[in-house]
């Protein structure tokens, strides 16, 4: 699949999404309103509408195609994330965008967090990485914490997992350091796909070299949406794979600890 370009961005989505409309439109998937795993604190989550890569552990295959979700503008939005502005200023919270994958839609996520920024509202973006970095970079600039979703590191072993390339999530996981942009690293544990020793300690040294990383998050593969997959009529490939045992994850963890980075 082609990585978002500045050519192949503005050409996939849909007229009003791109810069410089009025008012500015996007597509999502749903809402999560006092969510406590996607960022710090109590946060108002977004699931965007469309994503490049197929994940074959993917939990929201719904999400694949932009045209399934519910258009909507940044002026509905607004309000609807104030509603809960106590919640999130009293446990040091704020907004997060997830996915599908919010750079598919870049003009829309970062006019979000420019609005919400201006309100004093946190914003975390969780991403895969998976864009050309000069459309990434807009997006970024408004965002306070990235949530980087690295999801293997072996060439091959990411393709296999996710249909895409891994160099664009690499050279954005550079861009944020060189910036020192905030980042939580995630990483999805997947017994007999993800959890090779070279692909394991690959990314733990690559990660310990990143001084913006503020904390590694060890994600144990699970299987609820394997039902959407069945829904769908997609092939889910890991009916046969069962979840990791606690003692599994904690070895995985310890292989990032044992590179002095910290993990939760």
């Amino acid at each position: 699949m082609q990585v978002p370009t500045a050519s192949n961005v503005s050409a996939s989505v849909a007229p009003h999404l791109v810069h410089g409309s009025s008012p500015v439109h996007g597509y999502i998937h749903s809402i999560e309103t006092c969510g406590t795993v996607d960022g710090p604190g109590i946060r108002f989550v977004i699931f965007t509408a469309g994503c490049p890569l197929r994940c074959l552990y993917c939990a929201n295959p719904d999400c694949r195609y932009m045209e399934n979700g519910r258009k909507i503008s940044v002026d509905e939005l607004i309000p609807e994330i104030q509603k809960y502005a106590s919640y999130m200023n009293a446990s040091g919270g704020g907004l997060t965008v997830s996915g599908g994958e919010p750079l598919y839609q870049p003009h829309f996520v970062a006019e979000l967090f420019k609005r919400c920024r201006a309100l004093g509202i946190h914003t975390a973006l969780d991403t895969s990485g998976y864009c050309d970095l000069p459309i990434a970079k807009p997006v970024i600039e408004q965002t306070d914490l990235v949530l980087l979703d690295i999801k293997s590191f072996d060439p091959k072993n990411y393709q296999k997992v996710t249909g895409v390339d891994l160099e664009p999530t690499l050279a954005i996981a550079r861009y944020l350091n060189k910036i020192h942009k905030p980042t939580w690293i995630r990483f999805v544990f997947v017994p007999g796909l993800t959890d090779a020793p070279h692909n394991v300690e690959g990314l733990a040294d690559f990660v310990a070299t990143l001084k913006n990383v503020e904390r590694l998050e060890v994600l144990p593969f699970h299987k609820m949406g394997e039902y959407k997959w069945q829904q769908l009529g997609y092939d889910y490939q890991l009916q046969n794979t069962e979840p990791p045992t606690a003692e599994q994850v904690q070895a995985i963890q310890a292989i990032f600890r044992s590179r002095g980075i910290r993990v939760v």
